[in-house]
């Protein structure tokens, strides 16, 4: 297998990035928070902004782009997002580094180094949203990666994607119970709860199900709601579809890295 690191800068409604890096690329999926919290979380696990190849953007909710506008200014990083979130996100900000940014059709893939990156169609209430398929490496030594957040339910083309991936970053947003006994209102439940919301712990102990059996060995389950979510429960009712000590699953932090392997 190809050597790979898949490292949760941040994860949740504040702000999403993870990187993943090869022997000789490294590429971030999502840029949400702000520039400087990015280059300081980068920092903190000894990568400069600045050794970044690419950017590859989910959809345009500004949790997942909010740090682009002020980082791209100084770093011209390219940025590969379909080009339905390309022109919401241009038309709501004030992008001077428009030549940064690479639009591309729904399903696309760009290769960086030794980086394969495919996407493909997420259920979620923006304009268009994508999750991605990587794949690191020869053929003959070649490691595959699934990238699935924001995702209302698990849709066959996300089985296809994200099945028989070596590792996998998946979300588990909330508790059913917690979300629906919380102080979020009624209308906003119902959206996070829908087919175009967010993954509850539930569907995605469900999924990972699947994915254990299919051969993924890392987990990292992304995405938590501080408000609607714990990360012990979310790790248990997980956990306990796997029980299985050859599969390494973990939870992105809020706020810190969290090193998937």
């Amino acid at each position: 297998m190809a050597n790979y690191s898949i490292t949760s800068l941040y994860s949740g409604s504040k702000g999403n990035s993870v990187l993943i890096e090869s022997e000789n690329a490294k590429i971030l999926i999502d840029a949400g928070k702000s520039a400087r919290s990015l280059c300081s979380a980068l920092l903190s696990i000894g990568v400069g902004i600045d050794q970044i190849d690419a950017i590859f953007i989910t959809h345009e909710h500004t949790d997942h782009i909010s740090a682009l506008e002020v980082l791209l200014k100084k770093h011209r990083i390219p940025v590969h997002i379909v080009e339905m979130s390309a022109k919401k996100m241009l038309s709501r900000t004030a992008f001077t580094c428009e030549d940064s940014i690479c639009p591309h059709p729904p399903i696309f893939t760009v290769d960086v180094g030794d980086i394969r990156v495919t996407s493909f169609e997420t259920p979620h209430d923006s304009v268009f949203s994508v999750g991605y398929r990587i794949e690191i490496g020869a053929d003959d030594d070649k490691s595959i990666i699934g990238y699935a957040t924001d995702i209302g339910y698990i849709t066959n083309t996300i089985k296809d994607a994200l099945l028989g991936c070596e590792s996998v970053v998946i979300e588990c947003n909330h508790d059913e119970q917690m979300l629906m006994e919380g102080p979020y209102p009624y209308d906003l439940k119902l959206r996070i709860k829908s087919n175009r919301g967010h993954l509850s712990n539930r569907a995605c102990a469900e999924f990972v199900s699947e994915l254990a059996c299919n051969g993924t060995k890392n987990i990292l389950l992304a995405h938590l709601s501080e408000e609607n979510n714990d990360p012990a429960l979310a790790f248990d009712e997980v956990w306990g579809t796997i029980a299985n000590e050859a599969v390494n699953l973990k939870i992105a932090g809020q706020y810190e890295p969290v090193k998937l392997m």
